[in-house]
């Protein structure tokens, strides 16, 4: 048998190192090992990118979340602020409004608390207010001792119904008067003269048996003013007024200054300050102090009548002008809390006290004796 012999080498290819193709265990546990690990390393970042992801986006959602909390408690701060800011000024002005007007008027810096009322029990009498109005001749801001009262009306108004009843005192009314100096017989309108406000209105509770503790005093001046402002109001002059009205007039002009002119005929018709002033002061025409006092509550009527439909603005002219020419008892908060239900008064009942009187004449004076 033949052998077949190989062809030679060359010298290259016997140096060269010889190939193998096989595969060892250990190669192949290598081999599957390192692709397992390949496997893992791709899962486990796959995982890992999504985690982040997802923890980015809800940082993200709650970053924008706490953004959108701090601008909602930003605004309120600023809206609460805003609010504080306005309430303080809000109360400023209504201070300077309110320290402006009552800084005006007068209260009175008499001891009223010494004041002689009559004690009773009656239930009813909480429900009203009962105040002294005193109109006087003073030509100046005198409230004081030395001026007469030319007109003392009693206004009881009750607090429920807001109802009031003006009863009128007759100025001659021949009454008891408590003086320093002692008691003294004389007429009722001498007591504010004597005493001022204090000893009138312990005069009026006095005589009259009642409690009244507080009072409001005006003067002519206050009274024109009112009317003036409010336009006017409106009187029925009688013929037989004429006469003695147009004196008072003139009267007038020259206490309050103005030229207000007289009155021509009788009628219907819109008068003036001073004229209306007048009109109150008529004394010698008619049933005397009777019709006198009836012709003061017949403005004051057509006063309140006018102020209940006159705007904001005149009213607010009236406070001003008035108030200086006003002293009062009351404090401010006390006429505040007066103030407040003035649209809703109503007057339904006026009359002149006392209700008989018989006229005489002592010492040449003329007096008015209740019977």
């Amino acid at each position: 048998m033949s052998t077949r012999k190989r062809p030679p080498r060359y010298e290259e290819e016997e140096k060269r190192p010889r190939r193998t193709t096989r595969t060892t265990s250990q190669s192949r546990s290598r081999s599957n090992s390192s692709s397992s690990s390949r496997r893992k390393n791709s899962t486990s970042h796959s995982y890992d990118e999504d985690f982040y992801d997802s923890s980015t986006k809800r940082r993200s959602s709650t970053s924008k979340s706490n953004t959108k909390k701090r601008k909602k408690k930003k605004k309120r701060k600023m809206r609460l602020l805003l609010f504080l800011e306005i309430l303080i000024i809000l109360v400023a002005l209504l201070y300077a409004a309110y320290y402006f007007v009552f800084s005006k008027m007068q209260t009175d810096h008499v001891n009223m608390e010494n004041v002689t009322i009559n004690h009773f029990q009656d239930d009813n009498i909480n429900h009203y207010k009962t105040i002294a109005l005193f109109g006087l001749d003073s030509q100046d801001n005198d409230f004081g001792e030395g001026n007469r009262s030319d007109a003392m009306i009693i206004a009881s108004i009750n607090k429920k119904t807001k109802e009031v009843k003006l009863l009128s005192l007759y100025r001659d009314t021949f009454v008891n008067v408590d003086r320093k100096e002692g008691s003294e017989l004389t007429k009722l309108t001498h007591a504010y003269s004597f005493g001022g406000p204090q000893l009138a209105v312990s005069t009026i509770n006095q005589n009259l048996d009642l409690n009244i503790t507080d009072y409001v005093t005006v003067n002519f001046k206050a009274l024109a003013n009112t009317v003036d402002l409010l336009g006017g109001i409106e009187l029925d002059i009688q013929e037989a007024e004429l006469g003695n009205l147009n004196d008072y007039i003139g009267n007038m002009n020259k206490i309050n200054g103005g030229n207000s002119p007289k009155i021509k005929k009788a009628g219907k018709q819109t008068v003036d300050g001073n004229q209306a002033v007048a009109y109150c002061r008529i004394r010698y025409v008619g049933n005397g102090d009777f019709r006198r006092t009836e012709r003061q509550r017949t403005v004051i009527e057509q006063i309140a009548k006018k102020a209940k439909s006159t705007n904001p603005i005149t009213l607010t002219k009236i406070v001003n002008e008035v108030l200086p020419h006003i002293q009062t008892s009351f404090d401010s908060l006390e006429v505040l809390s007066l103030a407040k239900d003035v649209f809703r008064y109503k007057i339904v009942e006026t009359q002149g006290f006392p209700f008989n009187t018989t006229g005489t004449k002592l010492s040449g004076i003329y007096y008015g004796i209740p019977t």
